[in-house]
């Protein structure tokens, strides 16, 4: 059977529920699903709530925006306690600098001549983290752009005229807050980083130090050679592989929830993996505190 441990909800830049995730992946008969929204934990229990109720596995989890010198990154948190309260403290900073971007980004927006307003953006957004994809959205909406990769293209990736720098904890200081939160942290679409694979071993390698536990091998976007340099470079260093496809509801290029008609199908053994390595984790913090 397969697992989906990569999926977004409107608590961040996705369009559906944590019900509404849960509804489409027991219809695709998927054995565990994670949801891991950007920078927040908020729709994690109402997720494990509905999960419980209608039989399917849920795990917590987020999606944390880190840096390690100067590349950007996304960690997923599996297994984090989402009622931890410094886990919910260390992300606040994380958070306010979405609000501060989102409206640097308007600004610059303004100055090129668009019509756009800090408030509609809020309308816009349902709930939850907002950030550079809810802009592309309105600016679909407002008919600046026809889709949201091309308000990507021409005004908010990095480069481009509205785009703005926010803040990020460094990627040890991630990690090791995924960790006290009682969690795993993995790489998120590491194939995206470098499509050549000359930059992964060397940052596999670093963020190893750093007590990186897993990496996202299966991803729909990697091809089947990056997965397989994937696959090895995480047994190298004795890593977890996880999968998921990063599903955002209508948007991000309409990509499909694992299990359905593109064939992509992360194994379950991943489950026993995680839950593995969650215990080897825990087995090591008690040994230090001993």
């Amino acid at each position: 059977m397969c697992v989906d441990l990569h999926v977004h909800s409107l608590y961040s830049d996705g369009t559906n529920t944590p019900k509404e995730l849960l509804d489409q992946a027991l219809k695709l008969k998927l054995s565990a699903v994670a949801l891991t929204d950007h920078d927040t934990v908020d729709g994690v229990e109402e997720a494990i709530h509905y999960g419980r109720k209608h039989g399917i596995m849920v795990f917590s989890g987020l999606e944390v925006s880190a840096s390690n010198q100067d590349t950007s990154l996304h960690i997923l948190g599996y297994g984090v306690n989402h009622k931890h309260e410094g886990l919910k403290n260390w992300l606040v900073p994380i958070q306010r600098g979405r609000e501060k971007r989102n409206r640097t980004i308007i600004k610059k927006l303004q100055q090129q001549n668009i019509d756009i307003q800090i408030e509609e953006l809020e309308r816009f957004s349902h709930c939850g983290q907002t950030g550079r994809p809810h802009i592309a959205r309105l600016l679909v909406h407002k008919n600046v752009t026809r889709t949201m990769e091309q308000a990507f293209q021409l005004y908010l990736r990095r480069g481009r005229p509205a785009w703005a720098e926010r803040f990020a904890y460094s990627a040890a200081e991630t990690i090791a807050m995924i960790h006290r939160a009682g969690g795993i942290a993995v790489l998120a679409h590491p194939g995206l980083l470098d499509p050549g694979f000359t930059m992964q071993p060397r940052l596999v390698a670093e963020l190893a130090e750093y007590g990186l536990d897993g990496l996202e091998a299966y991803y729909q976007s990697h091809s089947i050679a990056m997965r397989q340099q994937l696959l090895k470079l995480a047994d190298k260093h004795q890593m977890i592989v996880t999968g998921g496809s990063d599903f955002h509801g209508t948007t991000h290029n309409a990509k499909e929830m694992a299990g359905g008609r593109n064939g992509f199908c992360p194994p379950d053994s991943i489950i026993q993996d995680i839950n593995t390595r969650m215990r080897e984790n825990h087995a090591l913090e008690k040994n230090a505190e001993a």
